[in-house]
């Protein structure tokens, strides 16, 4: 069986980061990249707010940066998913693609949140040529222009006045016949003049061409059928913490993510630390996924000096 000192499961912003700073520390961190290697960046297009990159960057070569960056420093970076984890007692026991096993002194989590899509063809289709799940990462290409938001809690309508204030029209389709969010927030959304809300609405197709989306088609639960010209179609219906492999070992928020000592990356289990979107229901930025990289990494090289 192999035997490592820190393993970092996942290779957003979060996990490279991780392996860069443990690395530097000369903790031979082993990381592997998981099912989308790379993270969620990776399925963005251009990325103009994360620091250091004036002239913008693709989420790929952003990644490749990163991976290259730790690689650089010694981390042991490899392709493999984490099939099967046990936390229960220390050195932890981890089997990777269901044969690999591996005992690690101590565990980074790094494995992300994934935005919940609607499950249309036409949806995967123009997924990062107008499809978005973010409205702070993406927004701004779509300034001035006519944009949609789907969704009816909180995250939708924060999304819809945020793109109001760049954006000419934003369309808010959501299904039911009133919003879910807070009376705060409805407010807010109905008190911006250039937000329409369209209630008891369902969207049945994203049109598009090869330059990315031009339009939305969406249902009224009364079968009335409209087309809506857009540039941007933005998902706001939730994401879910990839924790799978974890459920039953580290204590969860009642959202699914994973709890964490404020202000530290230290979870429920000590020697396992978490990182970037998979405890963070909030922000979901790669700037701070990577800043929580850094704590988490900082969080486990004291955690194993003080195990000496």
């Amino acid at each position: 069986m192999e035997k490592v000192k820190v393993l970092i499961i996942g290779s957003g912003p979060a996990g490279f980061t991780s392996a860069i700073y443990t690395s530097r520390a000369n903790l031979s961190p082993v990381l592997y990249e998981g099912i989308e290697p790379g993270g969620q960046l990776t399925t963005t297009t251009e990325i103009e707010n994360f620091p250091g990159y004036p002239e913008g960057i693709t989420g790929t070569a952003m990644m490749e940066d990163l991976r290259k960056q730790a690689l650089r420093f010694g981390a042991d970076v490899r392709r493999g998913i984490i099939t099967d984890i046990d936390l229960s007692e220390r050195p932890f026991k981890v089997t990777v693609d269901h044969e690999h096993k591996i005992e690690a002194e101590a565990v980074i989590v790094c494995t992300g949140a994934s935005a919940k899509y609607l499950g249309l063809e036409s949806e995967a289709k123009y997924r990062g040529m107008g499809v978005s799940a973010c409205a702070t990462c993406d927004g701004f290409f779509y300034r001035k222009q006519d944009v949609a938001v789907v969704g009816g809690g909180d995250t939708a309508c924060e999304e819809a006045t945020y793109l109001a204030s760049i954006c000419k029209k934003v369309y808010l389709i959501v299904r039911k016949n009133y919003l879910r969010a807070s009376k705060a927030m409805q407010e807010r959304v109905f008190n911006t003049p250039n937000i329409e809300v369209l209630f008891e609405h369902n969207t049945a197709e994203v049109l598009g061409d090869e330059d990315g989306v031009t339009g939305v088609r969406v249902v009224s639960t009364s079968g009335e059928e409209r087309v809506l010209d857009i540039m941007g179609f933005f998902l706001a219906i939730g994401h879910h913490p990839n924790v799978e492999v974890l459920k039953g070992q580290l204590e969860l928020d009642e959202q699914g993510y994973i709890k964490v000592v404020p202000g530290t990356s230290k979870t429920s289990v000590e020697g396992v630390f978490a990182a970037g979107d998979v405890k963070d229901p909030h922000y979901r930025q790669a700037i701070t996924a990577a800043g929580s990289g850094c704590i988490a990494a900082l969080d486990c090289e004291r955690w194993l000096l003080s195990q000496k």
